[in-house]
């Protein structure tokens, strides 16, 4: 009896792509920036800026200098997708080898060598917690969270199976100033930026 699962697996299709089309319809109307979860749309109301976009470039720049010349640290468009899973996220950097990333459309996540996320001051959750539970059931074998509101971050690896879906099995915390590892990098968190207290 799998006819069932595959009108489920069909029905769950058909509401994604209308999802995405939603969001291509609203990217250049409205401020920010949407992803697609497992629970819906996500927008993040605040375009990133300031600390947020300066911590982006500092690790883009301090991974390249050590990484082989056949991967970059990617901080452009587009985004990661899993049309199957019903997931389609943006990392603020993605670590991808130069022939993964010169594809038409979106990328495939397991081609991804690490997912990194600056936290956002408006939507903190969506990288601590939904992208924490995504990017690992989509395939992405490390992914390193900064949060400038704390001057902290963890590395995230190790996926395992869980009954809840595939999940990081190992967390590695870090404090700025320290240096972190991310893959096989090792890179410096001394001077990144941090979100000024509001009021």
């Amino acid at each position: 009896m799998t006819i069932a699962p595959d009108h489920a697996q069909q029905g769950a299709s058909h509401v994604y792509r209308a999802m995405r089309d939603v969001i291509q319809s609203m990217d250049d109307t409205l401020p920010g920036r949407f992803e697609i979860t497992k629970e819906g749309i996500v927008h993040d109301m605040m375009s990133p800026g300031g600390p947020h976009e300066v911590t982006s470039a500092h690790i883009s720049r301090r991974l390249e200098r050590i990484m082989p010349d056949d991967l970059l640290a990617h901080t452009g468009t587009p985004d990661v997708e899993d049309e199957p899973a019903g997931i389609m996220r943006h990392p603020d950097v993605m670590v991808i080898a130069w022939a993964d990333l010169n594809v038409e459309g979106s990328i495939d996540p397991r081609t991804l060598v690490a997912a990194i996320e600056v936290v956002s001051r408006s939507n903190p959750d969506n990288d601590w917690v939904s992208k924490l539970r995504d990017y690992p059931l989509i395939g992405v074998p490390v992914y390193a969270i900064f949060d400038p509101r704390t001057g902290t971050g963890a590395v995230f690896t190790d996926i395992h199976p869980t009954p809840d879906g595939p999940r990081y099995a190992t967390r590695k915390d870090f404090v700025y100033g320290e240096d972190v590892t991310i893959g096989d990098w090792t890179i410096s968190t001394e001077d990144l930026p941090r979100y000024q207290r509001e009021g």
